[in-house]
């Protein structure tokens, strides 16, 4: 199963982005976006986390990570 988890953009550099989600960082590639993205947006990756596939709003955002926090939080996952 795949899991999508909204991921905050930390840095920028050439196209490549470092994102935060949970307190782990990664590195994933901007080029499949279809809108421009700056250090503060949130991203969803796609599989295997090695390209953004998505910008969401901050709010959505928010939203996801309080209730996958909930879920791990919950003993759950």
């Amino acid at each position: 199963m795949c899991m999508a988890v909204p991921s905050r953009i930390i840095a920028i550099d050439n196209g490549v982005a470092t994102v935060e989600a949970f307190g782990a960082t990664r590195t994933t590639s901007l080029m499949l976006l279809d809108e421009e993205v700056a250090v503060g947006d949130f991203v969803i990756l796609g599989a295997g986390g090695n390209f953004a596939s998505e910008k969401v709003s901050a709010e959505q955002a928010a939203e996801s990570l309080a209730y996958l926090a909930e879920v791990l939080d919950s003993g759950l996952a």
